[in-house]
């Protein structure tokens, strides 16, 4: 595999590590100038830019995690708990919240899986993914020129291929390569041979690697699809789907309140994800309506003064309400109003 910096995968992983030990080494001087403010507070790492920035803020926003981040400063210390955010580059946070040098972190799929490439979990370092946060869906996929002959994987053996995300590029074609030449083993590469397939690295603007004659594939995000295609390009596999999720460390200094930032998190993605749509209808009807939308637990039932009525709450999904609207007032159901949810604790 070839690196554009002149480095090869070992020296890759030493930099990632000694970027988190040089990171932790910092937080004494930090320390001093917040005016011992981060002791005892529980570090929680999220993405200082990119494209889960704003949407890690709003779910901090919702979430009540008071905040006011200095211009000139990666870590704010929260108002209204023992809690400090780091700000950091979301390829860096599984390393942090891996060595236990950060508590939380939020950080993409496709962050934690390229550092595990080359950092494998132990029984004491590596993450924990807590959960999915719904947003910031992507493919880590392979993609080709449109007009050419490349029209699957194989075909980019021994060719080559550029990419941000070395490590599982390097991983998907030693795969390939192994089952090509008959050596792989539950469909894992074996050994650390020379490969066949050359891989650059490149920090940014990948798509243009086919066109200005750089590569003859590339593996890149993929979300919307409309930068590869405008850039002449089509995918021919998938090496990852990603999304936005959770990680802790597998010894987090306060596991209460761990706890607790999970909890609030995980109300306001639930919040996002529901509507509580509320009707009246005939007792003998309900069953039917029930059927229809039966809650994410159970439906809230309450009678009416009107004999035979019922009055009926329930959540549904917002990707579904305006179907379950149609099919309620089929099954008879009236006065159906929706509601937003702003936050919320479920099981």
């Amino acid at each position: 595999m070839e690196f554009t910096n002149g480095v090869d995968g070992v020296e890759e992983a030493e930099g990632i590590v000694q970027r988190a030990r040089t990171w932790s080494r910092s937080l004494p001087f930090l320390t001093d100038v917040l005016g011992n403010s981060l002791n005892d507070r529980l570090l929680f790492a999220v993405p200082k830019k990119g494209r889960l920035h704003q949407a890690c803020l709003d779910l901090l926003h919702g979430s009540d995690i008071q905040f006011h981040r200095h211009s000139r400063l990666d870590i704010a210390l929260v108002k209204n708990h023992p809690l400090a955010l780091v700000f950091l580059p979301a390829a860096d946070i599984p390393t942090f919240v891996g060595e236990g040098r950060v508590d939380l972190g939020i950080t993409g799929r496709d962050q934690v899986a390229e550092h595990e490439c080359i950092v494998p979990p132990t029984e004491m370092t590596g993450v924990v993914e807590v959960m999915d946060l719904g947003f910031g869906k992507c493919s880590l996929q392979v993609q080709v020129p449109q007009k050419g002959e490349l029209a699957n994987p194989d075909d980019l053996i021994g060719k080559n291929i550029v990419t941000s995300f070395t490590n599982l590029a390097e991983q998907y074609f030693r795969r390939l390569e192994a089952a090509q030449a008959g050596n792989a083993t539950n469909g894992e590469a074996t050994g650390g041979a020379k490969m066949k397939t050359n891989i650059k690295f490149v920090g940014g603007s990948v798509e243009a690697a086919c066109a200005l004659g750089v590569a003859d594939g590339i593996v890149d995000l993929v979300e919307s699809g409309e930068t590869m295609r405008a850039a002449g390009l089509k995918a021919i596999s998938t090496v990852i789907d990603s999304s936005a999720i959770l990680i802790k460390s597998k010894h987090p200094s306060d596991p209460k309140l761990v706890d607790l930032i999970t909890a609030r998190l995980r109300g306001v993605i639930t919040a996002q994800k529901y509507v509580l749509c509320t009707y009246n209808i005939e007792r003998p009807k309900l069953e039917a309506a029930c059927k229809i939308a039966p809650g994410k637990r159970a439906a809230t039932i309450n009678a009416l003064e009107e004999d035979g009525w019922v009055a009926v709450q329930v959540m549904v999904e917002r990707k579904e309400i305006a179907v379950v609207m149609d099919r309620l007032t089929e099954a008879g159901a009236c006065d159906i109003l929706v509601m937003k949810i702003e936050n919320s604790r479920t099981a």
